[in-house]
């Protein structure tokens, strides 16, 4: 028995949802990464996952993905 709910999400909203789900999981796979290259001794790889460069990518990810949420919050509520 399907329920009779419309979809109806806002399409920012949608992006927001799939841009957050594979950045977390771009996040996780970094993590295990790094705990992977930090057991076995690949310090060359560890000073990469270390960075400026890819903490500022990270950064700015992260805060597109914060201002799309917000735009999406502001598209929904306005609507």
């Amino acid at each position: 028995m399907k329920p009779s709910l419309k979809d109806n999400d806002n399409l920012l909203f949608k992006w927001f949802c799939i841009g957050l789900k594979y950045f977390l999981l771009a996040l996780l796979g970094l993590g295990i990464a790094f705990v992977v290259s930090h057991t076995f001794g690949a310090n060359a790889i560890v000073g990469m996952l270390l960075s400026a460069s890819l903490r500022s990518w990270v950064a700015r990810i992260a805060i597109f993905l914060v201002c799309l949420f917000a735009i999406a919050m502001m598209f929904e509520s306005w609507g």
